[in-house]
């Protein structure tokens, strides 16, 4: 069977750092950190206090109260940055045949903040039982690709993958899939979250998965640093426009890249903990290689899952020796969530557009907060600490690795007609 070539022509984020692509790419470039104290509820009991939170976001200012009272925030999210990547697509609605046009979306938690809201009135209403009939369709996290379908008509393939902090490269690689297989022309696809709420932070303090250095939360996230001590709580969206190669020429589309090579594996050693090994990461990034036909050395740019626990960034980086060996010098190797933080399933999006951006422009983010690198990490790697730096990037892996041991790894290539 003939599959179709598959190509990136829009994209759109919203993040910590930037509420639109360039305000996020410029911040990322400058180094700059979205931590901050928290201010969305009392932390004074939870041993974490700060996240990475949106910036000068206002609901209202892109939702009347009508539609805000059946959007979760992680809804909310995902029609912004859609709404962002179809006007970088350049998409003419009217043009299009809807029935080809799917969306694909992925969230870890999904509508989690609607959810508590709605226990916390409860609570207070001592256990009155009145909910708004919207409830449930704020929770469930298929309604952030209902709504989107909604919104726009397409009438395509439609649900969401929830695999944790791979959830939205698990939604990239299946879009990927429908195209390929000719079963859509256009796919929406890309990863919300919003969980920076007591439920979450609570229960990420319970399994010590948090940086707790409270007194300086900008340089809490930290990958490969020896005095990392958790990840930092992130929320956003980022939404990519995906194509079949043929549908994009023929509208005269953009084309900023082109996804050849989709790795997916279980990592059976733990719930949640990699294989110190790094065995699992090691299949995934070495099964995307094969799907796409390329060698180790072919690849210029790897970004990591990266999250700045202690086990993780170890188990990644061991088997990115495994895998690539002498290449591993010669490679950029760097972590967005040194700056924005862990958006759970929406990292790997939101991580794809920053790929994307560097595959565009030359240039590689840094990996901030990387002042002491872990001695058990190798010392001559290019982990781009500090400063952007400038190379061509023709081919980026982009690694996401999810509690409940799924692993996914998305291979970029630069498009040649």
């Amino acid at each position: 069977m003939h599959l179709k070539r598959v190509v990136v022509t829009g994209i759109g984020a919203l993040t910590p750092i930037g509420n639109n692509v360039a305000e996020y790419w410029g911040n990322l470039l400058k180094g700059k950190s979205g931590a901050s104290h928290i201010t969305y509820f009392d932390t004074e009991k939870f041993k974490t206090k700060f996240a990475c939170p949106l910036k000068n976001y206002n609901p209202t200012d892109h939702f009347t109260s009508k539609e805000l009272s059946k959007l979760d925030r992680c809804a909310q999210f995902a029609l912004i940055t859609t709404e962002e990547a179809l006007q970088d697509a350049q998409v003419n609605l009217d043009e299009l045949d809807k029935s080809r046009v799917g969306v694909v979306y992925g969230t870890g938690i999904g509508g989690l903040t609607s959810s508590e809201e709605a226990v916390q009135q409860f609570m207070l209403q001592e256990r009155n039982p009145r909910f708004s009939p919207y409830h449930l369709l704020r929770v469930l996290a298929n309604s952030v690709s209902g709504n989107i379908a909604l919104k726009y008509g397409f009438t395509g393939p439609n649900y969401i993958t929830s695999s944790a902090c791979a959830s939205s490269a698990n939604a990239i690689g299946d879009a990927c899939y429908a195209i390929a297989l000719g079963k859509s022309d256009m796919v929406v696809t890309g990863g919300t979250e919003s969980a920076i709420i007591e439920l979450a932070i609570g229960g990420f303090n319970a399994m010590r998965a948090l940086s707790t250095r409270n007194d300086d939360p900008e340089h809490a996230s930290r990958p490969f640093d020896k005095d990392r001590d958790g990840f930092v709580m992130g929320e956003g969206a980022a939404t990519l426009i995906l194509e079949s190669e043929e549908h994009a020429l023929a509208r005269g589309a953009h084309i900023y890249a082109e996804i050849v090579g989709v790795g997916m594996t279980a990592d059976i050693y733990h719930i949640a903990a990699p294989d110190p090994s790094g065995k699992a990461a090691f299949a995934s990034m070495r099964n995307a290689l094969k799907s796409a036909q390329l060698q180790p050395e072919d690849v210029d740019y790897i970004n990591t899952h990266g999250t700045s626990t202690p086990l993780g960034d170890l188990s990644e980086c061991r088997a990115i020796e495994q895998l690539f060996g002498d290449h591993a010098p010669k490679l950029a190797i760097n972590s967005t969530k040194s700056m924005i933080g862990h958006l759970l399933g929406a990292g790997p999006a939101v991580e794809s557009v920053a790929i994307l951006c560097s595959m565009r422009d030359s240039l590689v983010h840094p990996t901030i907060n990387l002042e002491h690198l872990d001695p058990l990490l190798p010392g001559h790697w290019n982990f781009v600490p500090g400063e952007a730096i400038s190379r061509p990037v023709k081919v980026a892996l982009s690694n996401s690795f999810g509690f409940g041991g799924h692993n996914v790894s998305l291979l970029y290539i630069e498009y040649k007609a």
